[in-house]
């Protein structure tokens, strides 16, 4: 008999109304999909760039039990310091490894078993940090040795980046799901080596924006081609998510369902 491991993770939380509606959404999806272990991608948590040590509290609080981040995190120099002490918050693998913090981390989910968690960011478009092929590659060849359940945040801006580590892993690891552009994909299915992928999870934050900057900051950045003072957007909040089911004795997915709410009108 199979035993399933129930995985929940919430897409780029941006700023004060992400965090809110996590606050008040989180616990029904917890128990509707029955969640063994919450990740959520928190580089944009505090203020829209970065993720303070009093928001993390916050996260781990609601449930959350692994942050994911990306470049963001880095915008907030006193995350180095939280880096160094907790070990549930990544940042991304593939930067130097003279950085502090940890990009990987092992999930002991008690009877259930355990869960490989890795943060690993892309290269194109982005800064020109360690290859995240190979950083992946070795991720993999370490975890394999304390569980079959490896779970990857691919914090990217090009969809073919992520589409093409989830080849290269495709039935290595059990999920690679994608961050970072802020907009939810619908492209959310299991690979035929049984690794669930979805280009992009969407951002937990103010859609009435543009990727969380209020609208009319963001129309004089490209009119003017000059910096504006990054301002977040209030309305239009949404949670994004995706659940992954995976049978703990093979490490393979067996369900992936895309989680919005309230759900985008359709006309």
């Amino acid at each position: 008999m199979s035993r399933p491991i129930n995985i929940l993770f919430i897409g780029d939380i941006n700023g004060r109304p992400g965090v809110n509606l996590v606050s008040t959404v989180l616990k029904q999806y917890v128990q509707k999909y029955a969640a063994d272990l919450v990740i959520a991608n928190g580089e944009n948590v505090t203020e829209g760039k970065g993720i303070s040590e009093e928001d993390a509290k916050t996260l781990f609080e609601m449930g959350v039990h692994v942050i994911t981040t990306g470049n963001h995190l880095w915008d907030r120099w006193q995350a180095k310091t939280m880096l160094s002490k907790e070990r549930n918050i990544l940042r991304p693998l593939n930067y130097p490894r003279e950085n502090p913090g940890n990009g990987i981390v092992v999930y002991d989910l008690k009877e259930k078993g355990r869960v490989g968690i890795v943060n690993i960011q892309g290269r194109t478009y982005m800064q020109t940090i360690d290859d995240p092929f190979k950083a992946a590659d070795w991720a993999v060849s370490k975890l394999v040795n304390d569980t079959k359940v490896i779970f990857i945040d691919m914090h990217a801006e090009a969809t073919a980046e992520k589409m093409a580590l989830a080849w290269h892993l495709d039935g290595r690891i059990s999920a690679l799901v994608g961050t970072h552009t802020h907009i939810p994909t619908s492209d959310a299915r299991i690979l035929p080596g049984g690794t669930a992928y979805i280009t992009d999870v969407g951002m937990t934050g103010p859609y009435d924006s543009v990727i969380g900057m209020k609208k009319e900051i963001a129309i004089k950045r490209f009119l003017f081609q000059t910096p504006y003072k990054f301002e977040m957007a209030e309305h239009d909040v949404r949670f994004c998510g995706v659940f992954i089911q995976v049978d703990a004795d093979t490490g393979k997915a067996t369900k992936i369902e895309q989680v919005i709410f309230p759900e985008f009108s359709r006309g």
